[in-house]
């Protein structure tokens, strides 16, 4: 006789718990850690660019896939945040954190001041008005020479390691995931989905649109500044049209949507699929867009949920057959 049941399994209940949840994080964490001692220099290498394409798609999955704010702005951040913390190691021989704290503040500052405009926009104009912005910036950098012009400037300062960047890079995404974690698990959470569904709708249900918007456009541009002056620090030079390149704008997009868009680990997924890709491509650039081409058509088009919906659909329909054969 076959009995059906809604009755969750014990183990899965146990992975909910919050302290089990805090427990699993800290030995991930300590992992991270105790990776740059053990790993060759080659995968510190590859997990440091890992570590930094997570946090740029968490920060483009906070705006994109729970606030409905399609960016194509991450790179004015990003370069933004390496240009502050290079000038401030520079010329004010200020230390990293200190560099990178200050970064974040100058890319939320940037991102208060340009979102009383950006934020009349909707949808696509929205899109197109972010990647002016980041244009803007580099052409504005180009031609100040303040900035080093076309060639940019060199890191006087001392640099650390790739091991110390390594795991200053693991600490971002422990900051990364807190702000996830409290976006996505709190009433702030509701407000911004009800946002993203209907912006005028949750406006006159008394729900205030722009303060909610802002706060999500701030976190996300200190998180990416953060990243854009960890990737300065590691190349020990910045340039304008490698810092304020459409890689850093394109890239988290592509991972977001291989991931999940709006999934909570779709981010940490779609990273470390496109990473991979990319690695196992590295001789190959032209094929590597190409695959990524068709692998983001495949899901646009058959599976919008990403990776993480594929697998996530999977185990509900596995669900209810071992329910039914128990």
């Amino acid at each position: 006789m076959t009995v059906l049941t809604t009755r969750a399994p014990e183990h899965s209940l146990l992975l909910h718990h919050p302290l089990v949840r805090l427990a699993l994080a800290g030995i991930f964490f300590a992992a991270l850690m105790v990776a740059p001692s053990i790993l060759p220099t080659y995968f510190v290498e590859i997990g440091f660019k890992l570590l930094l394409y997570i946090v740029l798609a968490e920060a483009w999955n906070l705006l994109a896939g729970y606030g409905g704010l399609v960016s194509l702005g991450s790179s004015s951040f990003f370069g933004l945040g390496a240009y502050v913390t290079v000038g401030l190691l520079n010329y004010a021989d200020s230390g990293i954190a200190l560099a990178l704290a200050a970064s974040a503040v100058a890319a939320m500052a940037l991102a208060l001041v340009m979102s009383r405009g950006l934020f009349r926009l909707r949808g696509l104009y929205f899109t197109v008005g972010t990647l002016a912005l980041a244009e803007a910036l580099r052409l504005l950098v180009v031609n100040v020479p303040w900035f080093g012009g076309a060639t940019g400037l060199f890191v006087s300062a001392d640099l650390p390691d790739i091991t110390a960047l390594f795991r200053d890079t693991a600490l971002l995404l422990v900051l990364a995931s807190l702000v996830m974690t409290l976006a996505t698990g709190s009433r702030f959470s509701v407000l911004l989905r009800a946002v993203r569904d209907d912006e005028d709708a949750a406006s006159q249900v008394g729900v205030r649109a722009f303060r909610v918007k802002l706060a999500a456009f701030t976190a996300a541009s200190a998180l990416v500044a953060i990243a854009g002056g960890l990737q300065a620090i590691k190349l020990g030079a910045i340039e304008p049209y490698g810092s304020f390149g459409l890689q850093w704008s394109v890239d988290p997009l592509a991972i977001v949507i291989i991931g999940g868009l709006g999934m909570r680990f779709g981010a940490i997924i779609g990273a470390v699929f496109f990473v991979a890709i990319g690695e196992l491509l590295a001789d190959y650039p032209e094929l590597h867009v190409a695959i990524t081409g068709v692998i983001l058509t495949i899901l646009i088009r058959f599976a919008s949920r990403g990776l993480c919906g594929l697998v996530e659909a999977a185990l509900r329909r596995a669900g209810p057959t071992r329910a039914a054969s128990s």
